[in-house]
């Protein structure tokens, strides 16, 4: 068919508006592979450099979260020691030290020199971490934190804080300040009261801020809770009678426990001198020893109930057998044993009311050293205690096949072997006990252990009621009588240890060792001074009174009931305390002077 010329016409205007926009796409195609290209140069070529910081500075971290450390409570829940929570500062040198002119406002900011700042960061520009200020306040951080110093950062910190402040603090101890345990019951239990440090991803930006949250990576765990056997009402109470006891006999320093007869739970425990845990600065050896528990010493003639309950086990002797002490001392070896005054003829009664040194030789020579030291052992002397407390003294008492006679008189009132308070309180809870050793403790525990038979119910509960005479308007402790309460206690006056060698001769240790009621023991207080200046130095003229106002508020306190006030219920707790019958024809001890041996001349003592 032949084509007008017309529709020749309109086919090439066709075919080219085709050919031209397929060009058209072509060259959009052609522009956009030019600009996708052009802008992979400059990504790879010209800003490489740039993007390469950019994408270094926007990057994730790990940050550690702390969580607190356990809390420390009474026996009644009430808070000892707690973690407060503050925040650290701290600067991440490598990005702060790119901006130099910011140091001196993060200084004044921070109350730091500003040089002593500057150098602190610049000394090593590469280093990620410097904590710039620990335990600051919320209020203090934000105050910082608006400032907007690039390198700067913030986490939460916690420090221990203690509410009783020196009132328990050789006891509790102390944490340093990453709040970890240092010292006393802080670090005997760290591993309890430790928290894990958990982690979490984060996003910085190039200033080393925080940008996004990113998520917990590991959770962080508080340290478990500690219960103490303390009461923190008896322990303040203790320490108040204890320094003010110190502070009037101008002692060098001293120490008090109350313990709970049938449990061994010790209710306080109080040391002097003390500090203030909340400020590190007054923390120093002397001040944060827990007397208590770390020191030992001789301790007198607080162990004469002890050489008579031993005396009494062996069957030879009753209460009322008289011993001759006439006339007033004892030769053994070179040396001379003396009593306070001569006492004649006395039995085993006013042997603990008088504090005979004399009577206590002649029973320690008829039973025997193996016998005397075996009981000691049992009492728990020259052992550990069981409590765990850092650095505690287990006392010394060597073996009694290496006694000389004159060594034995010497043991029997209380020379020649050491103890700590806790371990001397501890036995004298055993003879409250009826005789059954307790297992002391600091924890408050659900169960009480079954102790070993020390001595038998009858010798136990005689021997306290003997110990009643010493608390007489007659005896040793008179100082110490309670109104409404019958006491049973016993004194010592000991002469200190020279640095020197030998004894001191005018410096003293003053102890006292008591239980009430005495008709049904509840409650063991032990009191110990060092050094007292007064004169004369007698135990029941100084530490007396400091256990009578102890003890008399302690019974109170925990409703004890008056076994004074009513005769019929004394009557009823001494008829359920079986005793050792009286014998029929008591029987007379004399002297034997000249015994072998030697021991230092030590004088009676109230």
């Amino acid at each position: 068919m032949k084509l007008s010329p017309k529709d020749l016409l309109i086919g090439w205007a066709n075919w080219l508006g085709v050919r031209w926009r397929a060009g058209v796409v072509l060259a959009v195609f052609a522009l956009c592979g030019l600009i996708i290209l052009g802008r992979a140069v400059q990504l790879q070529v010209t800003d490489r450099a740039f993007y390469a910081k950019q994408g270094g500075d926007r990057h994730e971290r790990l940050r550690s979260i702390a969580a607190h450390r356990g809390v420390i409570t009474d026996r009644n829940g009430a808070p000892l020691a707690i973690s407060v929570p503050l925040v650290a500062i701290f600067a991440d040198p490598k990005i702060l030290s790119d901006y130099p002119d910011r140091i001196e406002e993060l200084a004044e900011l921070l109350d730091r020199d500003a040089e002593q700042l500057y150098d602190l960061i610049m000394a090593d520009p590469e280093r990620r971490f410097v904590y710039l200020k620990r335990h600051a306040q919320q209020r203090f951080a934000m105050q910082v934190q608006e400032a907007g110093i690039p390198g700067v950062g913030f986490k939460r910190e916690y420090r221990r804080f203690y509410p009783t402040a020196d009132v328990a603090a050789p006891l509790l101890g102390f944490s340093d300040i990453d709040d970890q345990g240092q010292a006393g019951l802080e670090l005997a239990y760290d591993h309890v009261l430790s928290s894990e440090v958990g982690q979490r991803r984060i996003l910085q930006d190039a200033n080393g801020r925080e940008i996004a949250d990113l998520g917990v990576v590991k959770e962080a765990i508080p340290g478990k809770n500690l219960q103490l056997s303390i009461d923190r009402r008896l322990q303040y109470l203790s320490y108040q009678a204890l320094i003010k006891g110190i502070g009037e006999h101008q002692a060098s320093s001293g120490a008090a426990i109350l313990m709970d007869v049938n449990t061994g739970e010790v209710l306080a425990m109080a040391s002097a001198p003390s500090f203030n845990p909340n400020n590190r600065a007054t923390i120093d050896p002397q001040t944060s020893r827990n007397r208590a528990i770390v020191d030992q010493f001789e301790p007198g003639s607080t162990v004469k109930p002890f050489t008579v309950a031993a005396a009494l086990e062996t069957g030879n002797w009753h209460p009322e057998d008289e011993i001759d002490t006439n006339p007033g001392s004892v030769r053994v070896g070179g040396f001379t044993i003396k009593d306070l005054r001569n006492y004649g003829v006395i039995d085993l009664n006013e042997l603990l009311m008088r504090s005979s040194n004399v009577a206590s030789t002649i029973l320690a020579r008829d039973m025997g050293a193996e016998h005397l030291w075996r009981t000691y052992r049992a009492l728990g002397f020259g052992q550990y205690s069981g409590v765990g407390f850092p650095g505690e003294a287990p006392g010394s008492l060597s073996l009694w096949h290496d006694w000389r006679p004159a060594d034995l008189a010497a043991h029997s009132y209380g020379y020649g072997l050491s103890v700590n308070l806790l371990q001397l309180a501890t036995a004298y809870a055993t003879l409250g006990n009826q005789g059954k050793a307790v297992s002391p403790t600091l924890i408050i525990r659900d169960h009480t252990p079954e102790g070993e038979q020390v001595f038998s119910p009858e010798v136990a509960n005689t021997v306290v009621q003997l110990m009643e005479s010493a608390v007489s308007p007659t005896g040793t402790a008179r100082r110490a009588g309670i109104d409404d309460y019958y006491v049973a206690a016993k004194t010592g006056t000991v002469r200190r240890l020279s640095p020197q060698g030998g004894y001191a001769s005018d410096s003293y240790n003053t102890i006292f060792v008591g239980m009430a009621p005495a008709s049904d023991p509840r409650l063991v207080l032990a009191i110990w001074m060092t050094d007292p200046q007064t004169r004369p130095p007698y135990a029941g003229q100084i530490v007396a009174p400091v256990f009578q106002e102890i003890m008399s508020g302690a019974l109170r306190m925990l409703n004890v009931r008056p076994d004074e006030l009513d005769k019929r219920y004394r009557a009823q707790m001494l008829s359920e305390r079986p005793r050792i019958a009286p014998r029929s024809e008591p029987k007379l001890a004399e002297q034997v002077n000249d015994l072998a041996g030697s021991v230092i001349n030590v004088g009676g003592e109230r």
